[in-house]
């Protein structure tokens, strides 16, 4: 079984359904509203999980019932939380306007994620033991260091996730994430929009070329378009996703991300487990949630079956 450790975020989604997304000073009235287990770190272990992976999650939820809860969703979806802390304050929590059409927008408070500023006892033999460590940037950017200067020491592979994208330098320019950080990635998985903020080019292709001389690997994720990997020394490859009706696209890369880090972690060559990630995320955009629309092993295998996609 394919070993994972995630240090990561953990929030409370809160979501509210709309027809469509309101623009600035604009209130609009929705159709639904819910609370649900998210969070980026959170949302990958379970995913990974879910695909069938042994999954160590790393992070903190505060005390409060949100914490309690988050707790429980990562449990049920057989994540271990033995390293998720318990912290007094409240827990972190978005929220999620998602329109008619799929799309969503977000806006996360950090709650006990920003009390995550280092590996604590445990957390390096926890990284060392797993074959891959996923990170974001929902968690202090010392941390996520920290996380992947250990996996490096391994010899883990590090799958970052640059996510929320960083903030442009005031007078313009576009984001930046400290060298070490990239030094130590293995394998950087941002979407378009997060490839555009890191580079300034808002073609996938270049920034994926651009984005190789700081990581040896990189996947641009494309939505509806699919995928794009680009590696030093290899011709770039570009892989479909499949095409279905999205009603939430909410966490839908956390999924592909997980899943990845499973086929990955089980020895598939990258076209087809970029094939089967986006199998796994093309079933979770046709369901409402973050972790709640996340498919199992069966189904992704199941649906990556009936398209001849992956073993």
């Amino acid at each position: 079984m394919t070993a994972i450790a995630v240090l990561g975020s953990t929030n409370m989604d809160l979501v509210a359904y709309v027809p469509k997304a309101p623009r600035l000073g604009e209130t609009v009235t929705g159709r639904a509203f819910r609370t649900a287990p998210g969070g980026k770190g959170a949302n990958q272990a379970v995913a990974a999980a879910r695909c069938g992976a042994e999954v160590v999650m790393i992070g903190a939820v505060g005390a409060d019932d949100f914490g309690v809860r988050l707790r429980s969703a990562l449990a049920a979806s057989g994540v271990v939380t033995a390293a998720l802390r318990t912290v007094e304050g409240p827990s972190g929590t978005a929220h999620i306007t998602v329109d008619d059409e799929g799309a969503n927008s977000i806006i996360v408070v950090p709650g006990a994620n920003a009390s995550v500023t280092g590996l604590e006892a445990g957390d390096d033999r926890r990284i060392g033991a797993a074959g891959a460590l996923l990170l974001q940037l929902e968690l202090p950017l010392e941390a996520v260091l920290a996380g992947a200067l250990a996996a490096r020491a391994h010899g883990v592979r590090t799958v970052l996730t640059p996510a929320p994208a960083p903030e442009a330098p005031p007078g313009g320019g576009w984001g930046t994430l400290p060298a070490g950080l990239l030094a130590a990635t293995d394998l950087l998985v941002p979407n378009e929009h997060e490839a555009a903020a890191l580079t300034g080019l808002t073609d996938p292709h270049r920034a994926a070329a651009a984005l190789l001389e700081d990581v040896p690997e990189v996947v641009v994720t494309l939505g509806a378009a699919g995928s794009l990997y680009a590696a030093r020394g290899q011709e770039p490859l570009t892989v479909p996703a499949p095409q279905v009706r999205a009603v939430d696209t909410t966490a839908a890369g956390d999924t592909f991300v997980g899943a990845l880090a499973v086929a990955l972690g089980e020895g598939r060559p990258m076209r087809d487990a970029l094939a089967w990630a986006s199998c796994a995320a093309a079933l979770s955009v046709q369901r409402r949630g973050a972790q709640d629309s996340m498919p199992s092993r069966a189904e992704v295998d199941a649906f990556a079956a009936d398209r001849g996609t992956g073993r």
